[in-house]
């Protein structure tokens, strides 16, 4: 399983994956020398939000491949057996895809490397969907990093290549295969239609991506150290779902954030693209980081089963407003803002004591770009039980965190629209309003917008003595 070439005029096929774009695409790009068969073979175990974003990406992949000549193939099966018995079909020499680090697609590239192994077709992993291959960012003594800081650093020190692989302007198709129809998967929603939010969010492809990172660049990066804090402003880049997919290179990203100037802010947007690598390097290490600690004293931690708690929480009703206006969020748009994600993920599992895992579950299900490392990772870091975690006794304050980086209220008032009468004093506190401001608001705690849940002040405490009992 080796990067290479397709000898000119060979068959080969490009197996899309997470790299589901056209331009800097080193699998497209080796194979493009001859005559190419694209093939995606559909992913089973992806959540609602992601399903709906993957129909309209694979749609506009297929319609930029057709405008090049060729045809992209859809399958559903093992690629152990859809793969070899395609490469039969066509004659092909060669199967190019990029490197997947997941440990599903993993298993998958070891199966389909046996498997065309004995029919001669040789199997190209490359460089694609990461900046760097994690088994290459070692620490000083040779081994994987489990810190983030000096992760990062190495990586600044070793530097992103500047290679650049243009899309093909033409493509030679490898002849007519039998495709799967992409409606035929159902992959969006019939009813309730949940996606209405997410069609007004998103354009998703290669050519929307695009345009964000242009507009990104533009303008919110270079404001973007403090920006990025504030989710009643555009001040993010947005770009998760199209990187995820891999609509955009993030070598593309990478280097076109560092043309676009020197300042805090882009220093600090490539360090988030560091955390997304840092994330795949957790991830290699440690196979299971969606579903098991990194800490092992973990597996011993008191969480409480609280099934109406977790309901709240996802509906957005917990009564703490910045919580509730993030949840409402994700489920109308598939994404998060990600200091929001922060709050809604330490409330989760600090003041209410429910599993890490229960709230990666739903984010799995209900994010557009929901992703084995990112997702896994930083669930761990919540919690305190993973690599490089945030500590124990850091339990955040929602209503001390929405002031501070929504402190006109914008954002809840957009999520939260029952509340949106409250003065600034009191949208992230109702509970704390006298009777008159209340009323005039139109708000009825009880009726018109939930109690608290639990009191901040008492989630904290037991937050604290249930992380001392595996201290």
């Amino acid at each position: 399983m080796t990067a290479g070439t397709t000898p000119k005029n060979g068959m080969a096929i490009v197996w899309f994956r997470h790299d589901l774009r056209l331009d800097d695409n080193p699998a497209l790009h080796a194979a493009a020398a001859g005559a190419v068969l694209p093939v995606y073979i559909l992913d089973e175990g992806m959540g609602a939000a992601s399903r709906w974003w993957l129909h309209h990406s694979l749609s506009a992949l297929g319609r930029d491949l057709a405008k090049r000549g060729a045809t992209l193939v859809l399958r559903r099966g093992d690629p152990a057996s859809v793969i070899p018995a395609l490469a039969a079909e066509i004659g092909a020499t060669a199967v190019h895809a990029a490197r997947s680090y997941d440990p599903g697609n993993r298993a998958a590239d070891r199966a389909v490397d046996e498997a065309l192994k004995g029919r001669d077709v040789a199997f190209h992993r490359h460089l694609s969907i990461s900046l760097f291959p994690p088994e290459q960012i070692l620490n000083k003594t040779g081994g994987p990093y489990g810190v983030y800081t000096p992760f990062s650093k190495a990586c600044f020190e070793r530097g992103v290549p500047e290679t650049h692989l243009p899309a093909p302007p033409k493509l030679t198709a490898a002849g007519a295969v039998e495709s799967d129809a992409l409606e035929d998967w159902k992959l969006l929603p019939t009813k309730p239609d949940w996606a209405a939010g997410m069609r007004a969010a998103w354009r998703p492809g290669e050519a929307g991506a695009h345009g964000l990172l242009k507009t990104f660049l533009a303008g919110p990066v270079n404001r973007y150290d403090e920006a990025r804090n504030l989710p009643g402003i555009d001040g993010t880049s947005k770009l998760s779902p199209h990187v995820h997919f891999g609509e955009i290179s993030p070598r593309v990203v990478w280097h076109a954030a560092r043309a676009a100037g020197s300042g805090k802010g882009v220093e600090v947007f490539l360090k988030e693209l560091l955390w997304r690598e840092f994330s795949i390097n957790l991830l290699w290490q440690h196979p299971n980081l969606r579903r098991a600690p990194i800490r092992a004293e973990f597996a011993k931690f008191p969480w409480d089963k609280n099934a109406a708690g977790l309901r709240a929480w996802q509906r957005g009703m917990t009564g703490v407003p910045i919580v509730d206006a993030g949840m409402r969020e994700l489920w109308q748009t598939g994404w998060m803002h990600n200091r929001v994600r922060m709050i809604c993920a330490s409330f989760l599992v600090k003041h209410l004591l429910i599993p890490w895992t229960e709230g990666e579950a739903w984010f799995w299900d209900t994010l557009c770009e929901a992703d084995e490392a990112a997702n896994g990772a930083s669930w761990q870091w919540v919690a305190g039980c993973g690599a490089d975690a945030a500590p124990y006794f850091r339990i955040f304050n929602p209503v001390l965190q929405g002031n501070k980086f929504d402190s006109d209220g914008a954002y809840v008032r957009k999520y939260v629209p029952e509340l949106a009468r409250l003065p600034d004093a009191h949208i992230h506190a109702p509970w704390e309003a006298d009777a008159e401001t209340l009323t005039t608001a139109r708000v009825t705690l009880g009726q018109t917008y939930p109690h608290p849940i639990i009191a901040l002040a008492k989630g904290r405490e037991r937050a604290l003595a249930a992380y001392e009992q595996i201290k």
